[in-house]
Parts: structure tokens; sequence; C-alpha cells
């Protein structure tokens, strides 16, 4: 794959989760994110993206939004558990990202706020004006995701390098 073709991140919320007395890393969904999640699952679908690569938070409410939403896909792809997605800053996920070898075009990351929030806005330099608009005024919900589309290495993914091509997030 040449490095002029573009690349996709995509950002995605996980869905509504659950408050039951656990730690904070093993809440599961709540009714409504499973719903969600799977709705985000069929909008992923809609993007026409073929992923490459998934990297998901360890936390359940993660990994199950994930489950729910591959579900929707044609074809599931690589999925890649990753410790360091889970409460991420914008620049420990960009660090993350970094690492992502050149032959992978398009990547689902599966996070949490504020991180996945803050990184779309850090990374959209550019930004079509409709999905600009779409995520400044619902912010970034659970079960949403921003898509970003840039040009180059994944070594080279750092704050203002991606366009802001498509926003989705589910009805209240």
């Amino acid at each position: 794959m040449s490095l002029a073709e573009p690349r996709r991140i995509v950002l995605f919320r996980h869905a509504k989760a659950d408050w039951p007395q656990v730690s904070d890393h093993e809440r599961p969904l709540a009714d409504r994110g499973r719903t969600d999640a799977a709705e985000a699952g069929r909008r992923l679908t809609d993007t026409g993206i073929p992923f490459d690569q998934v990297l998901c938070s360890t936390a359940l409410r993660t990994r199950e939004t994930w489950k729910l939403a591959v579900q929707e896909f044609p074809q599931r792809p690589r999925t890649v558990y990753e410790e360091r997605v889970y409460e991420a800053s914008p620049g420990e996920l960009i660090a993350v990202l970094n690492e992502t070898p050149d032959d992978l075009r398009n990547v689902l990351v599966i996070g949490h706020n504020p991180g996945v929030e803050g990184l779309a806005e850090i990374l959209a330099g550019e930004a079509e004006a409709e999905a600009r608009g779409r995520m400044s005024r619902r912010g970034f919900p659970t079960a949403a995701f921003a898509v970003l589309s840039f040009t180059g290495s994944w070594k080279d993914v750092e704050p203002g390098v991606a366009s802001l091509v498509d926003y989705w997030a589910p009805s209240d």
C-alpha cells in the first residue's frame, strides 16, 4: 500500500454502561447500550470502510460494545484488546496509533471519553462542515463514532493531520 493512499481512523466510544457495584473496568453495558452498540455496528458497516484492525480497550463495556457491533459486519477484522486504550488520553492514543504497521489502512479504536472525543478534536485539522456541525452539536455521547482520514505513515499521526469526514451518534 502506498503512503499516498488515504487511511482512516474511526474513533468509537463504548456504548452506555451500567453502574453496578463493580470496578470501573468491569462495568457491563446497560440495556440501552446493547441496543446502541448493535445500531452503531450497522452504521459502521454503512460507511463501507473495510477495517484492517480494531484496537479495543480491555474494559468490559468496550469489549461488549465490540461483540455486539461486529455482529453487523460482513467480515470480522483482526481485533487487538489493548490495555493502553483504557482511560487513555489523546496523546496516549496517538502513541498507540503510531505503532500501527503501515500495511494496515483502516483502524477502528474503541475507547472511552474524554480521550476519544479529545483525539477526534485534536486530529481533525480540517472537517467536512456537516460532520463538524453534528459533532459540535452532539458532543461525543456513548456509542458515537468519528471517521477521520489522513495520508502518510501511521508514525506521522499527530495533531491536525487528519480530516473529519463523518460522524454519527445514536438518537436519544
